[in-house]
């Protein structure tokens, strides 16, 4: 935990903060921090910074809070992602709040397995707690949003343009495809929707219906990668290019 978050509910009348549970055992049995030092601190939604502990016993921490910085800035990224095993998702949630992503949308496929819906990790209360772990590890303080949806074609047909938004670069990637990732026009893109498969990758319906809506396929490399390892590998390599491609003296 790189950052305590702090929810509204924790803020006292007098401006400082008082927390219990996880946060405040990690604080005391980890940190070991002594009234007057100070912690990295954010609340959520909102900004990061200081806080000074003032007391810090069994079950109890209490901060007197400066919050100063904005959080890191965002990726710019959305992911429509064809729902995981639910030990993957329990790796994939965290990550994506780490890189920054804005919106996910778990959505079926043909390769999904209709039992994934009915896991406890789809509970909000879950899901929550997952990214939460993931913005603490990252030193952010925005929550992406996530939407399930259990219909694919419906949601590519209906309500891909109200979600993503219409102008946003749409990106799939998949194996049948040749050309890299600077070839399809990231440079020009303020905002990118990445579509990724399950581990047995979109079938040949499912990736022409998102061709016909916009989505350009490219090719990751040789190896065929599960979801948990492509998801942070693809939001790594379209930070690294838009970076350089921002830098490029060209």
């Amino acid at each position: 935990m790189n950052l305590l978050l702090l929810q509204d509910s924790d803020f006292l009348p007098d401006g400082t903060v008082q927390m219990t549970g996880r946060r405040a055992q990690h604080a005391r049995e980890v940190l070991r921090a002594e009234p007057g030092e100070t912690l990295r601190v954010g609340r959520l939604g909102g900004l990061v910074g200081t806080g000074e502990v003032l007391e810090n016993t069994p079950g109890l921490l209490r901060l007197r809070v400066s919050l100063t910085d904005p959080p890191p800035p965002r990726a710019g990224v959305d992911l429509l992602l064809a729902i995981p095993r639910p030990k993957a998702l329990k790796r994939v949630l965290p990550a994506v709040a780490q890189l920054g992503v804005d919106r996910v949308v778990l959505v079926n496929a043909a390769r999904v397995e209709k039992s994934y819906f009915d896991s406890k990790v789809l509970a909000p209360g879950f899901v929550e707690e997952l990214l939460l772990q993931g913005l603490e590890q990252a030193r952010d303080t925005r929550l992406p949003e996530v939407l399930v949806r259990e219909r694919f074609r419906p949601f590519v047909e209906d309500e891909l343009d109200a979600v993503f938004g219409a102008e946003a670069l749409r990106l799939l990637p998949h194996p049948p495809a040749q050309q890299p990732l600077n070839q399809v026009g990231v440079q020009d893109a303020p905002r990118v929707v990445m579509a990724v498969g399950p581990d047995g990758g979109w079938v040949p319906f499912e990736a022409e219906l998102l061709e016909a809506h916009g989505f350009r396929p490219f090719s990751l490399g040789p190896r065929i990668l599960r979801v948990e390892t492509a998801v942070p590998v693809l939001l790594g390599q379209l930070a690294l290019l838009k970076h350089s491609l921002k830098t490029c003296p060209c």
